[in-house]
């Protein structure tokens, strides 16, 4: 992994932060994307501080063309581009019957379409090194499905029919994707949530907790490595059980 090209998305916290430090701590040189220009920073510095190798790259992943050029600028910067996770998105969760148009399109702009952009321009620099590995960060939701979440669960479920086909696409050029799916994780989101849900969601958790950001990014650093060179368009749940 010593200085492979990482690229990270929603890398200013929670599990795109840990996926972050993950990278770098296995020697991979890893370009840190969100929109916060200022944790990007910070999170950058602490890296370099710890021995790794890190840089901020500031980009809102719902515009396409920002997204892409960021991409191919990391590339050209680099001479390479090795990894790519596509961890950040949003929700905009409600019931169907209160579900606006804008929540919908929104959150399947964000989550699904800055995948398939990310995707698009990653993989010719990828081709040409005859290396890569997709890592899309999706969810249990977009596995088993979730109420009021109709928008989030089409998005993380049509991310993994995504990723299954351009593994098939591209797994001859040495290029692999698969899906982390995540389920419930501690992080400020699910923190946020009132202690009646959060003691629900455990109760059908057969590892009765909550999962933490650094069992995703270990999962997400197996996927990236040598060793997952024969894994391809599989989605890995991480949810202690919850999933079949």
């Amino acid at each position: 992994m010593d200085r492979r090209v990482a690229f990270v998305t929603g890398a200013s916290r929670g599990i795109g932060r840990a996926i972050a430090e993950k990278l770098a701590s296995d020697g991979c040189h890893v370009v840190l994307v969100a929109r916060s220009a200022d944790r990007l920073e910070a999170l950058a510095k602490e890296i370099t501080d710890q021995g790794g190798s890190a840089e901020a790259c500031p980009c809102d992943i719902g515009d396409g063309e920002a997204l892409a050029t960021a991409v191919t600028d990391a590339a050209e910067r680099h001479g390479r581009f090795d990894i790519l996770v596509n961890n950040a998105g949003i929700t905009r969760d409600d019931l169907l019957l209160r579900m606006s148009d804008e929540a919908w399109d929104e959150v399947i702009h964000v989550n699904l379409r800055s995948a398939f952009v990310a995707c698009r321009a990653a993989v010719r620099p990828m081709m040409r090194g005859r290396f890569g590995r997709i890592i899309n960060v999706g969810s249990v939701s977009g596995v088993m499905g979730n109420p009021g979440q109709a928008n989030y669960a089409a998005a993380k479920a049509g991310m993994i029919g995504f990723t299954k086909t351009i593994g098939k696409e591209f797994a001859g050029k040495g290029v692999t994707a698969n899906v982390v799916a995540p389920g419930f994780i501690a992080t400020d989101m699910t923190d946020a949530l009132p202690d009646l849900v959060k003691e629900e969601a455990t109760k059908r958790i057969p590892a009765k907790r909550f999962g933490t950001p650094e069992e995703i990014a270990h999962a997400v650093s197996f996927l990236a490595s040598d060793g997952a060179s024969y894994i391809n368009g599989r989605v890995l749940a991480v949810d202690g059980g919850m999933t079949d």
